[in-house]
């Protein structure tokens, strides 16, 4: 039984207690948060579980063998840097860290101690998403062209990040698991409307090598709420919808084909191929609920995580690089080629 400790009972902390509490073979002992308001809340649904108010109680309970994070960018080194100094295992919620420095520095501490360091890209473990990693994997859509998202909804606002560093790791994890291609740069705009206020709006576009190149849509102030992806192949194309109750993934036998063999420009042939759609049918298991149990396999057999330290540190490289380029009003920003 692998012991759970989890530090932040805000926003995301109490899907962390609700989800280790329910899975076979991990049991939450204790949470922590400054807050005794939402402590109190905690005790009253969960009255086995110890709470506390500082970090340094539950990283130093000898207990806890694993330590799930779910508090403000800004504070995750610290604490998960405590914790695996600590001998625990880390799940951070996303992203990774607020720098690459800071995330290959945990990277470094958990390989050391042998220790499992997994953040929480929670849309990697939607069936939806596993479903579009199988149909690439088994080269159903052919050669991919594009990756296209928007997502975007009116708040909720972060004042300590953008929206780039809210919302789009979302999509760049997607898009770093889905096609496991490593981007060679980055260019983003965006604006704040507020003053003094973080970007509440941005565009980013990612470069590879070849002819694949992805677009992502961010912002907190649109009048409804989207999430709609598009891939786009040389065989198939796929539309997921995350927003769709049923159905969130379709994919269309549709396409173009060029007959460019008379090399005459207005003589090129353009054919235009229409197939089915399907749906493929999904499993209905929470996401959260299948990372949970992956982090607690992965303690339990040794084993690397499917969203480790390096996928957490590549969606930060995009991150900084996007930063910086909207800054410098969309300058291409050049970012490192591997995936180590």
């Amino acid at each position: 039984m692998i012991k759970v400790g989890v530090v932040g009972y805000g926003y995301w902390g109490p899907n962390f207690v609700r989800n280790f509490h329910e899975i076979d073979g991990a049991e939450v002992v204790a949470v922590c948060d400054p807050r005794e308001e939402r402590l109190a809340g905690l005790r009253q649904r969960y009255p086995a579980i110890e709470t506390l108010t500082r970090d340094q109680d539950l990283l130093s309970d000898c207990r806890i063998d694993a330590v799930a994070i779910a508090i403000p960018v800004s504070s995750h080194f610290d604490v998960a840097l405590e914790a695996i100094r600590a001998g625990k295992h880390v799940l951070l919620t996303k992203p990774l860290a607020a720098t690459a420095d800071q995330g290959q520095r945990l990277m470094i501490e958990a390989e050391r101690r042998n220790l499992v360091l997994m953040v929480d890209h929670t849309f990697v473990y939607t069936p939806a998403v596993q479903k579009m990693r199988e149909l690439v994997e088994a080269n159903e859509l052919g050669e991919i062209y594009y990756y296209d998202s928007v997502r975007v909804n009116l708040g909720l606002f972060q004042h300590d990040i953008n929206v780039i560093w809210d919302l789009a790791p979302h999509d760049l994890s997607i898009l770093d698991f889905v096609t496991q291609l490593q981007p060679s740069a980055v260019s983003a705009t965006g604006m704040s409307h507020f003053t003094g206020q973080p970007e509440n709006t941005a565009y980013l576009t990612l470069f590879f090598d070849g002819t694949f190149f992805a677009h992502i849509h961010v912002n907190w102030l649109a009048p409804v709420k989207v999430r709609r992806t598009l891939i786009g192949g040389s065989k198939k194309m796929i539309v997921y919808d995350d927003l769709e109750p049923s159905e969130k993934v379709k994919v269309y036998d549709r396409g173009l084909v060029f007959d460019d063999q008379d090399t005459t420009r207005y003589k090129m042939l353009v054919g235009y191929r229409t197939g089915d759609m399907w749906s493929p049918q999904l499993d209905m298991t929470e996401a959260l609920r299948t990372e949970a149990s992956h982090f607690v396999s992965c303690i339990e057999n040794g084993e690397c995580p499917k969203t480790d330290g390096a996928a957490g540190l590549r969606v930060v490289w995009v991150l900084e690089a996007a930063t910086q380029s909207m800054r410098e009003r969309g300058r291409p920003v050049e970012l490192p080629g591997n995936r180590e």
